[in-house]
């Protein structure tokens, strides 16, 4: 049974905002941090490596400035340190299986201002058995809470009431896992969830283009015959259907339920502006290459600006909260 919580470390500044993330995340469950850098030898020494030392000295010392940032922050969390010579996507993969959950940097704004998630990254995150989160370079933990009533930066009162915890929903597969995981997150942090789902009128896909899995290999677009609005009722009502047994389960929870007529990544990377936790899913939880990123979790580790949790799952017709 996965216990602690594992961050993988770079020695990036993404990868140190990383590293602080999940030390608070470690804080909110009450488990342990586990810290991890991979590293390989190489014929000629890595540019990056200063002449007077080896690539496995600079490694070491790359995770050992990782773990003092930490423990200086929190002393009272439990740290434990891995060095791994590995190549980075297996050992992080790896890492993953024995974790809850596997935290990673990525870096800032690149062309077209969206966010630079890198090719190590998005490997790990489509072949991860365990939740993924992503956390942007810069990303203070302080700013997964509210400004204060006078303005004051939540980097300076902390304790401020956390930002809500936004859920990307497709009605017609509903996976258990996704949603378990964001009302858990939203709980844990004594905030709300706000449940995202799009429609698109008045032509729509046969089956739904999904907001968490990947969309089937045929989309054939059929005419709505449906009354004005009657597609926009018909989506809220798929939406409460589907978390009523939820609202039971999580009475504590506050859920807000947005349905909106746009593209589904664009309603999700919009909503996620204001949020502290953006939760989406991803098809296929096995190790290996099978599994993928969808279109619109893909869209939103590039271009959401709060931290992105992609939560691996298996395909089922129809889930509920058990």
């Amino acid at each position: 049974m996965p216990h602690d919580i594992t961050v993988g470390v770079d020695g990036s500044p993404a990868g140190l905002a990383a590293a602080h993330w999940a030390a608070e995340e470690a804080g909110r469950r009450g488990t342990g941090l586990g810290v991890v850098h991979a590293w390989n030898s190489h014929p000629r020494p890595a540019p990056y490596v200063p002449m007077d030392r080896t690539e496995h000295d600079w490694a070491a010392e790359i995770l050992h400035e990782a773990v003092r940032s930490i423990e200086a922050a929190h002393p009272d969390l439990r740290v434990t340190e891995r060095l791994v010579r590995d190549s980075t996507v297996a050992a992080l993969v790896a890492a993953a299986a024995d974790s809850e959950m596997l935290v990673l940097g990525s870096r800032g704004l690149g062309a077209f201002s969206g966010f630079v998630t890198g090719a190590v990254s998005q490997r790990v995150v489509a072949r991860s058995p365990r939740p993924v989160v992503l956390v942007r370079a810069g990303r203070a933990a302080a700013q997964e809470h509210l400004p204060a009533a006078d303005g004051v930066a939540p980097e300076e009162i902390p304790r401020t009431p956390y930002r809500e915890v936004v859920l990307g929903l497709d009605t017609a597969r509903p996976c258990d896992e996704v949603i378990a995981f964001a009302l858990e997150a939203a709980r844990r942090r004594g905030t709300g969830l706000r449940v995202v789902h799009a429609f698109r009128t008045p032509l729509r896909p046969a089956s739904d283009a999904s907001l968490v899995t990947a969309p089937p290999a045929a989309v054939h677009p059929v005419p709505d015959t449906r009354a004005p609005g009657q597609a926009r009722a018909d989506a809220e009502r798929s939406v409460t259907a589907v978390l009523r047994a939820w609202r039971e389960k999580y009475p504590d929870v506050p859920v807000t339920e947005s349905v909106t007529e746009e593209r589904a990544a664009a309603a999700l990377v919009r909503t996620a502006r204001d949020a502290g936790l953006l939760v989406v899913g991803r098809r296929g939880s096995g190790h290996g290459a099978g599994g993928r990123t969808a279109p619109v979790a893909h869209a939103a580790l590039h271009h959401a600006g709060c931290p992105v949790a992609v939560v691996p799952h298996e395909w089922s017709p129809r889930e509920g909260a058990k």
